[in-house]
């Protein structure tokens, strides 16, 4: 019983971990904030379909991402909750890994306009930028999650892909 407690702290602690380092090489590319971003740590939100852990992962890791590359406040709230809400929902659907990657692009585009315009005074229209972050979290989630989820495919023998 130990062991498993250990392997989903250590889950979700290395998610998290991931996801810091990827919005860090995306920030340095300046993709991970702003009108279109498009943060590769957003392609992680596909592992809840492999193991559970990967929920508070996700949701700590971005928690942190936030904090670290300077986000304002209710960007660091409701960005986080966004992408928790995203990787309950691809857990929730992790039985059809075509529909596993709308959870994380449909909450980060109902969330993430409103953080633009009201915690940072973007000017644009909210639904421009629905457009515009729904295209960067296709790209992320979408395409990049997509490609994720094939090669983890390929390894779910090895036990850190599996659910206790």
């Amino acid at each position: 019983m130990k062991e498993n407690k250990t392997l989903y702290l250590t889950q979700g602690a290395a998610v998290a971990a991931l996801y810091v380092a990827l919005t860090y090489l995306a920030s340095a590319m300046g993709l991970s904030s702003g009108v279109i971003q498009v943060r590769f740590s957003e392609a992680l939100t596909i592992l809840p379909c492999f193991f559970g852990a990967a929920v508070p992962g996700l949701f700590a890791g971005c928690l942190l991402a936030n904090l670290l590359t300077g986000a304002v406040v209710w960007d660091v709230v409701f960005g986080s909750i966004a992408t928790l809400l995203g990787a309950i929902g691809t857990r929730l659907l992790r039985k059809n890994r075509w529909l596993a990657c709308l959870p994380p692009i449909v909450s980060n585009v109902l969330i993430v306009p409103f953080v633009l315009v009201y915690a940072y005074g973007v000017p644009d229209t909210i639904p421009y930028l629905m457009l515009t972050v729904g295209v960067g979290e296709v790209i992320s989630c979408g395409i990049l999650g997509q490609l994720l989820y094939t090669a983890l495919d390929k390894r779910r023998d090895l036990r850190f892909l599996r659910d206790r």
